[in-house]
């Protein structure tokens, strides 16, 4: 599935839970991940963290 990557340890994740698509938002402390949130919408994933800081890393085709 598809990741992001944040500021602070920050992860958002695309997954499905439920039979339905959901944006799973964590973060990295003290090198445990802990839960934030189960998001239905990018708008609540704004309440976490700025959109505008988040990357989408891909793997290069080889």
């Amino acid at each position: 599935m598809t990741s992001w990557y944040g500021p602070d340890g920050i992860v958002v994740e695309v997954i499905v839970l439920d039979r339905r698509p959901r944006l799973r938002v964590t973060q990295l402390v003290n090198g445990r991940r802990y839960l934030v949130a189960y998001c239905t919408r990018v708008a609540d994933v704004a309440r976490h963290v700025d959109l505008a800081d988040l990357v989408e890393i891909l793997p290069f085709p080889r």
